[in-house]
């Protein structure tokens, strides 16, 4: 999946000569946490989330004269060096700037103008949608040795069961020259596929615990 196929593409922006007060307005409106600021152009010239916000709202228990900090602009409190997507990115791209810069909002710019936003609440989603796991079905792990056509002849053996695959993830053993494949099934009880790869000699390691049934 593309970044295009998920960013959301309704943003809500503000202007640099928008005030810190315009900010927390949209902010509390809109239920949001980023703030994209934008020139005329709609290039970007920097965000401002809830977190700025909070920084620079006035404590109730400050002098009622420090209100007036609410009148400055965003453009004070922005951050300028704005770190962007690109459409066509790949989603698990986002995912890493996200968890390397360890920011809450990438907006995605196309031709230097804003496009898009993608937010943590996005990834998420996506998330959700790519594993399956919005889907009625059960996961099952599979140590494996890490060799060519290993996941060809699993996914060939579940064909052969009848059984749809709705994702498969990979991830590393912790032992060497091993993996870790990751089935989600649309099956509520995954049993007679458990059976069946381990009559073939495959390592399941975790599956769905169905009541009443064997092991």
């Amino acid at each position: 999946m593309i970044v295009e196929e998920m960013m959301n593409q309704d943003v809500i922006t503000l202007s640099p000569s928008a005030t810190i007060a315009d900010a927390i307005n949209l902010i509390r409106t809109h239920n949001i946490r980023h703030i994209p600021i934008v020139n005329h152009d709609f290039t970007i010239a920097g965000i401002v989330s809830d977190r700025d916000i909070r920084d620079a709202s006035p404590s109730i228990f400050q002098p009622s004269d420090l209100a007036n900090d609410l009148h400055k602009p965003v453009a004070d409190l922005m951050t300028q060096n704005v770190i962007t997507a690109h459409p066509l990115d790949f989603v698990e791209e986002i995912a890493g700037i996200f968890y390397e810069h360890n920011i809450g909002c990438v907006p995605i710019v196309k031709e230097h103008k804003l496009v898009g936003i993608v937010t943590e609440k996005d990834m998420l989603h996506t998330l959700i949608l790519l594993t399956g796991a919005h889907q009625p079905g059960s996961q099952i792990e599979v140590k494996v040795d890490d060799r060519p056509g290993i996941l060809a002849e699993l996914a060939a053996l579940l064909k052969n069961s009848n059984i749809n695959i709705l994702s498969i993830l990979v991830y590393p053993s912790p032992t060497i020259n091993e993996k870790i494949l990751v089935f989600r099934i649309q099956t509520l009880n995954p049993m007679m596929v458990v059976t069946k790869l381990k009559q073939n000699g495959y390592n399941v390691i975790n599956w769905p615990q169905v009541p009443g049934a064997s092991s």
